[in-house]
């Protein structure tokens, strides 16, 4: 029963974020909260969980005249970049901290989202 409820919070999360809605806290929310995953884990599990998710959304905007092409070396390298930065960081700061990051930021996106016009 427990892979039912991992592949529907994957379903969810990939549904999510294919729409642009954020699916990446859905599914680190559930490996976190549900599944016991260390933060750390989690975020290399979302970020695998992307990729398919990410070429799928790039293929169907390319496809829609959606992407402009020029500034697409750029914003790869500026994400290269900063993924490779986060990796860093995330792992000098540990699990402990990452997952009080993590939530915090997830509290200030809630209340910016409940009180925020």
């Amino acid at each position: 029963m427990s892979w039912l409820i991992t592949a529907a919070a994957s379903f969810a999360s990939g549904v999510a974020a294919s729409m642009g809605l954020g699916g990446g806290f859905v599914l680190l929310v559930y490996l976190t909260a549900v599944a016991g995953v260390e933060q750390l884990a989690a975020q290399w599990m979302n970020l695998i969980f992307f990729l398919p998710v990410g070429g799928l959304s790039l293929w169907m905007h390319l496809k829609n005249g959606l992407i402009e092409k020029k500034v697409l070396l750029p914003a790869i390298l500026a994400g290269a970049a900063g993924a490779a930065c986060g990796v860093l960081l995330a792992n000098f700061l540990g699990n402990e901290a990452m997952t009080r990051i993590f939530a915090v930021f997830l509290a200030a996106v809630g209340l910016r989202e409940f009180f925020g016009k």
